[in-house]
């Protein structure tokens, strides 16, 4: 799939701000800017290195300045914003195309020359490639100079005035790091310069810091002759570089098309998210094995969201060994029954504060096991499994025990343990303690995996579906809201010292943002409709009748739905939050009350073409559907797909412009899609057990 963007693209320079592209190198490390070569958030760079794989990232190549130089004239062709607007770079004027496959690619025309422009990163190292070809059709000397500007500081942190660089040959050193690089140009040393006020637009808009710091001391040039052509080539890594641009650039390519190989789908959007989805498994120096990383350019490799990714960005993307190292290093880190949400780093432990990421293992483990047959893994994970299955029902830490209807709680004081987890201070948002619904789905979907697999490995399994029968038969009676024909959000806990919001007609405290000390959610069933509920009909096995099934997608399609991805709320709901910006706060409030979220637009698919005895219309309707993400892949970052969307108008991406859950999701439903005789043949055989 090949994305190609022309002037009407970048007609105003916020317009080409919009979409940026995104290369990593499987360590970690990214480079990004957008395509107009203006560096829009802090977190974008040229080379961001990642010295100790997944998390420990330094910018090191902050961007870089691109000039035209003929007979005295000069002209931009880089186009950085800064805060004082007469020192803004406007190179995107004469910038005429923008294209992206494997790799980004900018073709200029000015001054009679026209200009290409290529970046590559490869897979397993710290090294960009950047590749300039000038063709120059005058019949004067033109040249083209570089001017590379340096922070080699924390991800996150600018570079103060009293920093120092050393420039060598060949190498750049700054606060005990060393970039070497190799040019064919000509490399033109000058004193020290402090940059200040660069603009970051987006990061703006998000109350964030929004101008940068930097240093340059040097520039690479390259004169080209009259109706010549040459090409200047600037490789950059943390070690001493051996390879060409071209060599980068083909390597590129040739593992983007490998990833697309693998896959095994046909149709070029599917494809296209397989090539994306290979973009956030990563190594992780602290196990030895992979893991995969929750979004770019802002997060890590996170319990959840790997276990929720690993379907699509690992199994449905043909990567069934990296899922198997994933699901490899988060067993080694087991503990009373709790996958961590943070691995250790450093000093610091790991954090075990999830209900969810425990029970996703399990599935994970399932769709692995279904895929590969690997009996032999099967065997070997199964004491972490049925660890985790045996302190659920015994009680483990964050008050997550079952009950006595064998339902799930999860959940006390300030600890916020599912997906919807945003805390500011002792303020929780959403608080959802008590019975998630979408907990207690996946706690049935595990038994249910449970007793199978005891079946395929010979042993007793009776205990898994005996538990099971009592979780649906409780889950059937309790979650069921009559009154609006779905899934009650949460069961809510009564606790001493609980302060209570709202019966079932909804949940005061959520809406409002106040939250006991103790931590406890209303007193009644929480009747707010939310996207959670989809889940209970997504997973492999369900526990409600085919009725109740359908009433639910119908009731999430209705209330929820958006072609860009599911409302966290439906916008009825009088603490609804349309936009999602400002400062922290602001965003925090907004997060998970109404913004919407693409990667529960997978399950919702899955839940409708099941509900639909994946039929050819339902088919036809989902693949129609599937073409308005098309086109979101062509914003933004260009061939991934985002964490969120604003909930009331979803035309704009907010958050993470890369998120693995969100590519990963929408990549199993392609999957489905291409198999879906398969498909049917599974989900009549889980309907039959769920009838039982």
């Amino acid at each position: 799939m090949k994305f190609i963007y022309g002037k009407q693209d970048w007609h105003t320079r916020t317009r080409g701000q919009e979409n940026c592209y995104l290369l990593t190198n499987g360590l970690g490390g990214f480079s990004s800017c957008s395509m107009i070569s203006s560096n829009t958030r802090a977190d974008h760079a040229l080379l961001m290195v990642c010295t100790e794989p997944p998390n420990h990232r330094y910018l090191m190549i902050n961007r870089l300045e691109e000039c035209l130089e003929w007979e005295g004239a000069f002209l931009h062709l880089s186009s950085q914003e800064y805060e004082d607007e007469k020192r803004s770079e406007e190179g995107y004027r004469c910038l005429s195309a923008f294209r992206f496959e494997d790799y980004p690619k900018w073709t200029y025309h000015a001054g009679g020359a026209e200009v290409t422009k290529e970046i590559a990163m490869k897979q397993g190292e710290n090294l960009v490639a950047v590749k300039y070809t000038v063709d120059n059709q005058t019949d004067k000397d033109i040249i083209i100079t570089i001017t590379p500007y340096l922070q080699f500081t924390p991800k996150g942190t600018m570079p103060g005035p009293e920093q120092e660089f050393v420039l060598d040959e060949g190498r750049i050193a700054s606060n005990g790091m060393t970039v070497f690089f190799h040019t064919n140009g000509t490399l033109r040393p000058f004193p020290l310069e402090f940059v200040q006020g660069m603009y970051y637009a987006y990061d703006a808009c998000d109350g964030r810091m929004c101008t940068g710091t930097a240093y340059k001391n040097h520039s690479i040039a390259k004169k080209v002759p009259g109706n010549c052509r040459a090409v200047l080539e600037i490789v950059y890594g943390m070690t001493r570089i051996r390879e060409s641009a071209d060599e980068i650039i083909a390597n590129a390519v040739s593992y983007r098309a490998q990833l697309a190989r693998a896959c095994g789908l046909k149709q070029d959007a599917a494809q296209m998210l397989a090539k994306s989805a290979g973009q956030f498994p990563a190594k992780r120096a602290s196990t030895g094995g992979m893991t995969i990383l929750a979004g770019f350019p802002f997060f890590e490799d996170w319990g959840r969201d790997t276990m929720i990714a690993l379907a699509g960005c690992c199994i449905s993307a043909g990567q069934p060994e990296t899922a198997k190292s994933i699901l490899r290093s988060f067993a080694a880190y087991c503990k009373d029954g709790l996958m961590p949400n943070l691995f250790p780093e450093g000093h610091n432990k790991p954090q075990y504060n999830t209900a969810d990421a425990a029970l996703l293992y399990i599935h994970a483990a399932y769709l692995y096991i279904r895929r590969t047959k690997d009996t032999a893994f099967l065997e070997e994970i199964w004491p972490v499994m049925e660890q985790i299955i045996r302190c659920c029902q015994k009680g483990t830490a964050h008050g997550i025990r079952m009950d006595q209807d064998g339902l799930l709680l999860a959940g006390e004081g300030l600890d916020q343990v599912t997906w919807m987890d945003v805390r500011i201070g002792d303020v929780l948002p959403t608080p959802r303690h008590g019975k998630p619904v979408e907990i207690n789905a996946y706690w049935y979907n595990a038994l249910c995996v449970m007793e199978a697999f005891a079946a395929l490995l010979h042993k007793d399994g009776r205990s898994y579906g005996e538990t099971a029968q009592r979780v649906k038969a409780s889950f059937r009676e309790k979650f069921w809201n009559q009154e609006k024909g779905c899934l009650y959000d949460v069961l809510s806990a009564v606790q001493k010292g609980a302060e209570h919001g709202s019966s079932a007609g909804g949940n005061e405290a959520a809406g409002s943002g106040k939250q006991a000390a103790s931590g406890n959610g209303p007193s009644g069933p929480d009747g707010q409709i939310r996207c959670n509920q989809i889940w209970a009909v997504s997973m492999p096995f369900g526990m409600l009748e085919q009725e109740q099934e359908k009433r639910v997608v119908d009731v999430v399609f209705e209330k929820l739905y958006t072609p860009y991805g599911l409302r966290t709320l439906e916008k009825a709901d009088s603490q609804f939050h349309g936009t999602y910006g400002g400062a922290q706060q602001q965003r925090d409030l907004a997060y998970h009350q109404g913004t919407v979220w693409v990667f529960p637009l997978g399950a919702y698919y899955l839940a409708y073409l099941k509900t639909r005895g994946y039929s050819k219309e339902a088919a036809c309707r989902v693949k129609s559907q599937l073409e308005v993400l098309e086109s979101a892949m062509r914003e933004g970052c260009i061939g991934q797909l985002p964490e969120i969307y604003d909930g009331e108008n979803p035309s704009f991406s907010r958050g993470c412009f890369a998120q693995a859950w969100s590519v990963g999701e929408i990549l199993r439903v392609y999957e489905l899609l291409e198999n879906l005789p398969a498909a049917a043949r599974i989900g009549s055989s889980q309907n039959k057990k769920q009838s039982e």
